[in-house]
């Protein structure tokens, strides 16, 4: 019985919103991080890192005003503050927590080694794990979403409202395997 839930979704679909809710849901249980977008004039500007549990770390992550070759569209991706709150938080929550999160596994993510090599030592540890992942076809998450202990739920605004029970549901079987 696998271990690791991935998300994934067109985008703008819910899956953060979904992650959020789980976590709340979970509580001092749940470690890791989710995004959220950072709004100004204009429209959305970045994505800032919240570290779990609530009341964590947050540190922008992606923005329209840095600058590095790091990029996705318009945003700049600060690589450095990826590893040192999103990663920390992740191997934290491999050390200390039931339930790992991670929203999200992405492009801008992708750029960091470091995340790469904390995504697959907490999917390699007997947390359970529950991220969002992108949902382009990439050779990286294609092999991470091909792993025997992986399950890979489809989110879409059909099915939406019923995936926080579901996502429970499946954390607390996963619960009561691990106690057998």
């Amino acid at each position: 019985m696998g271990r690791t839930l991935l998300i994934t979704g067109l985008p703008g679909v819910g899956k953060t919103t979904l992650i959020k809710q789980a976590a709340q849901a979970l509580g001092p249980r749940a470690g890791g991080f989710y995004t959220e977008e950072i709004r100004g004039p204009g429209g959305r500007k970045g994505f800032r890192l919240i570290t779990l549990p609530s009341g964590g770390r947050e540190a922008v992550m992606a923005h329209v005003d840095i600058r590095t070759r790091n990029r996705v569209g318009r945003y700049g991706v600060d690589v450095a503050t990826l590893d040192a709150v999103g990663v920390a938080a992740m191997r934290e929550a491999v050390q200390s927590r039931e339930v790992v999160v991670i929203d999200e596994i992405g492009k801008m993510e992708l750029f960091s080694g470091e995340f790469q090599g904390a995504v697959l030592k907490a999917m390699s540890s007997p947390k359970i794990v529950v991220a969002t992942v992108m949902h382009k076809s990439h050779t990286w998450v294609n092999a991470l979403k091909a792993m025997p202990q992986v399950t890979v739920w489809q989110v879409t605004k059909s099915n939406r409202e019923e995936m926080p029970g579901r996502v429970m549901e499946w954390i607390e079987g996963r619960n009561l395997a691990l106690l057998k």
